[in-house]
């Protein structure tokens, strides 16, 4: 994984929650994973399978007896809370916060974000050892996170920074290496409009070359891959099959 902020979880209250802030971590590629004076054991069956396959974090989690110490090696530090505090501090959004803790660790310096402990957050005392206040804009009437929440949402938006800005506009199969090539299609193209003269649903002369070129730019947008033209020719033999045993039984 590639260095990150240190995630750094003041008098955290239960262990399941320390489980899950991991398992936050981990989807986001941090790592640093340090805890000041928890209340119950960070290693215990339930923060284990709250943690859901992400025990390496909890097992790589230091624990330190205060907040001035859980800094003590990181160049700049953001205390999370959703209320004033009455401290002249710089703020950020969560966002915000991303893009300058990229700028510190591409300049060789280290960072960490303070969260503070499930029912009240951090002390002022906390706080006052940050350099920026962060706070995540969210509903005025109500914007109450729990703690791996809080977590998720600013490890996302650190992920995010470097992430690709798109994802891939669909997925591919295994044996499937993108839309088939034009010969393919044509000959496709080919075998349908063959079989839709045969029916006779192209059968007015003077709407034919119109209607083709609706049926031809429809397959077209869909970017068929190899695999979709072999399935549409067997849609296309099988209906024209039936159609002319239908015929025979009638006839």
């Amino acid at each position: 994984m590639s260095a990150g902020p240190a995630i750094i979880l003041v008098r955290p209250q239960l262990s399941e929650n320390i489980g899950t802030t991991a398992r936050a971590m981990l989807n986001c590629g941090l790592s640093d994973l340090r805890l000041v004076g928890p209340r119950e054991e960070w290693l215990s069956d339930r923060a284990i399978a709250a943690a859901s396959g992400a025990d390496r974090v909890l097992m790589a989690a230091r624990c330190f007896d205060d907040t001035a110490s859980a800094v003590a090696d990181l160049n700049r530090v953001w205390a999370t809370t959703g209320r004033d505090r009455y401290m002249v501090k710089p703020v950020d959004t969560p966002r915000e916060a991303a893009a300058a803790m990229r700028t510190v660790i591409a300049e060789g310096g280290t960072c960490g974000v303070l969260f503070g402990p499930e029912r009240t957050g951090l002390e002022n005392d906390d706080v006052t050892i940050a350099d920026t206040v962060m706070t995540v804009p969210l509903n005025p009437d109500y914007c109450s996170l729990n703690l791996a929440q809080a977590v998720l949402l600013i490890s996302y938006e650190w992920y995010q920074c470097a992430a690709p800005a798109t994802l891939p506009a669909m997925t591919k199969g295994a044996d499937d290496c993108g839309p088939v090539a034009k010969e393919k299609l044509l000959t496709f193209f080919a075998h349908l409009e063959r079989e839709l003269d045969e029916c006779g649903f192209l059968r007015v002369a003077d709407k034919r070359p119109g209607m083709i070129r609706n049926i031809r730019n429809i397959f077209q947008r869909a970017h068929l891959t190899g695999q979709e033209i072999q399935t549409l020719h067997g849609v296309v033999h099988e209906l024209a099959t039936y159609r002319r045993k239908k015929g025979e039984a009638q006839g």
